[in-house]
């Protein structure tokens, strides 16, 4: 079979969870039925939608909406930095209260 990578796409809820974003396949494929990530600018309810490298993706993480870029596949579901190296948070974290 051969690897994601080599294919040059990936299945949305096999990213979901490779990256870590959804605990189990099942719950990322809950999450991708629901309608809430968009791919691209789109809605996305299949979880068998192909993504590729430097695709952006908005998706709700608890009670935050995470907005990522896609830099590169990842191979396995791994540590979480190797997860974290396949992407970059493009929304800026909440600003520090000031005193």
């Amino acid at each position: 079979m051969a690897s994601p990578g080599a294919a040059g796409s990936i299945r949305l809820d096999k990213l979901l969870w490779f990256l870590r974003f959804a605990r189990s396949r099942s719950i990322a494929q809950a999450m991708v039925e629901t309608g809430h990530i968009r791919l691209d600018g789109r809605r996305v309810t299949r979880s068998s939608c192909a993504v590729h490298a430097g695709a952006t993706l908005v998706l709700p993480v608890g009670e935050r909406i995470e907005v990522i870029r896609l830099l590169t596949l990842p191979l396995r579901r791994g540590p979480a930095p190797e997860a974290q190296s396949c992407y970059v948070r493009l929304d800026s974290p909440d600003p520090a209260p000031s005193s």
